[in-house]
């Protein structure tokens, strides 16, 4: 199976092939690749003759077939595009017997390129079909990123468009924004346009132009108690619990990762920082705080920690919760971190 920037880079060579099958859970990935075909594939004035844009809800699975037979007019591609293909009764194969979809892909029309989009479902990956477009096509689950990646994906994002990003600065943006790449590239696409191209993004830069605070954030709360500074840590708890719409439920993932990389630091004594920032998966540029934090905090507090998260998980999903609300939550959680 291929991944997106295999796709990507065939796509940009203008090597296509007739069926590309887009599925999963992230549709960050399947619109970027849809997107690129429709404005890349067939010229302007080509498009009207040669260029479908259907939903799964609006047509069954022959007339789809039908469209993808169709020979270009004065063009070289036939371009069929299916949005929300999920909705095509039969498309997956499910039932028993011939499926013509099946038989598509194995003498599909030279001169069509058929995109499917499948998003929130996936093939199963142990059926004939499924292993067909995998083996003669292109089958691409587009698989959401973890919390620990999506930084790095920030980086690559802008680096690819010649902007650079401080590593704290990604960081922010990863830990207020979570893993919907949708939403993030539309806040970088604002950045963008506030640093210029070639231009470089820093904390005071996201604050500007997201509103995310460079100075009360999650990520510089983890590192206010990852020194155990009482004041600081007691200082960005309050600021982010007065902010509107505050959720807790981010905080608690990002620190519970921190204070888990703070473990498995303490089972590598004696190892490089290098080996250390490989182990722990995050930027050697971030390494002093975890260490730092690895002094303040032993084996067994990390562990206690994790356990006290774990509680105001509970509470702020609503279970066995106090009268309290997210910001008093949040005040609590932190006193009782720093006292462990």
């Amino acid at each position: 199976m291929q991944t997106f920037e295999q796709i990507m880079s065939d796509l940009k060579a203008r090597r296509f092939k007739p069926v590309y099958f887009l599925m999963g859970e992230e549709p960050y990935f399947i619109d970027a690749i849809t997107d690129y075909i429709e404005k890349n594939l067939l010229k302007e004035d080509e498009k009207a003759f040669n260029q479908s844009v259907v939903y799964g809800a609006d047509v069954d699975l022959g007339q789809m077939i039908n469209m993808a037979r169709r020979f270009p007019m004065m063009a070289e591609y036939n371009l069929v595009i299916v949005k929300e293909a999920q909705n095509i009764k039969g498309l997956d194969g499910g039932e028993e017997g011939v499926n013509p979809f099946a038989l598509y892909v194995e003498n599909p029309a030279k001169s069509t390129v058929l995109v499917i989009n499948y998003k929130g479902k996936k093939l199963d990956s142990r059926r004939k079909l499924a292993k067909l477009i995998d083996k003669e096509q292109v089958l691409f689950d587009s698989k959401p990123l973890y919390d620990n990646q999506v930084g790095r994906w920030i980086t690559e994002y802008l680096r690819n468009q010649s902007i650079t990003i401080e590593p704290n600065a990604a960081e922010i943006m990863a830990a207020h924004m979570g893993t919907q790449l949708s939403a993030i590239v539309m806040e970088l696409d604002k950045l963008k346009v506030a640093v210029g191209n070639g231009g470089k993004i820093t904390s005071a830069d996201i604050e500007r132009n997201v509103g995310i605070s460079k100075e009360f954030n999650v990520f510089e709360l983890q590192n206010a108690l990852g020194a155990r500074d009482m004041y600081r840590s007691a200082l960005i708890a309050k600021h982010m619990g007065a902010m509107p719409k505050h959720s807790i439920i981010p905080d608690i993932a990002v620190l519970y990762g921190f204070f888990t990389k703070i473990m498995i630091l303490h089972s590598m004594s004696g190892s490089s920082p290098a080996e250390q920032a490989a182990a722990l998966k995050v930027n050697p540029y971030f390494m002093k705080d975890y260490q730092t934090a690895a002094r303040s905090y032993s084996l067994r507090q990390c562990a206690q920690i994790i356990s006290i998260l774990r509680e105001y998980d509970a509470y702020s999903k609503g279970i066995d919760a106090p009268p309290v609300d997210d910001a008093d939550l949040l005040n609590e959680m932190i006193f009782r971190i720093l006292t462990c």
